[in-house]
């Protein structure tokens, strides 16, 4: 490619693909750095040689990104905090995020965080993370059932359905 080319003269193709004729390689490398393009040899076999005009960069970038073939979903796992005196609507809204996350096969663990006087209360926690288990029963199935966690947190794990 460009300077490594030393045998002369070479039969030339354009970026467009027309066929250019055979010239000079010092000639041929002049006008491929005029458009900003390197001088690649496509078929040192021939004689003379057939080197093309083109943006190497941009070959070899096309040619690693398809060999890396499809990327494969790494399962993730997402955590949703709730506290025990969160509104219906906002559990509403995290129930779709869990939706989401599931949809995009990663595992969901939801967190209901106890503070100060919550802590008399765990029921309602427990009652609460029952309530997403049945709203999401159609797309996740339980992991790990609600438990308390170090005394101030109830969490629930949750796995996405095989389909």
């Amino acid at each position: 490619m460009n300077e490594r080319i030393r045998i002369s003269p070479i039969r030339v193709v354009s970026a467009t693909g027309e066929m250019l004729g055979e010239m000079d390689t010092a000639i041929a490398l002049r006008m491929a750095q005029d458009d900003g393009l390197d001088l690649v040899e496509v078929s040192p076999d021939a004689r003379p040689p057939v080197c093309r005009i083109m943006n190497y960069g941009k070959v070899l970038y096309e040619r690693t990104k398809k060999s890396g073939g499809p990327k494969q979903h790494k399962t993730q796992l997402k955590q949703l905090r709730l506290r025990a005196k969160t509104g219906q609507h906002d559990i509403e809204v995290k129930v779709r995020q869990a939706r989401d996350f599931l949809s995009r096969k990663d595992k969901v663990k939801i967190n209901v965080m106890f503070k100060g006087r919550e802590n008399a209360h765990h029921e309602r926690g427990m009652e609460m993370l029952q309530e997403i288990v049945k709203m999401l029963e159609d797309v996740a199935s339980v992991e790990q059932q609600p438990k308390m966690e170090n005394g101030k947190t109830a969490s629930v794990l949750l796995t996405p359905l095989k389909h």
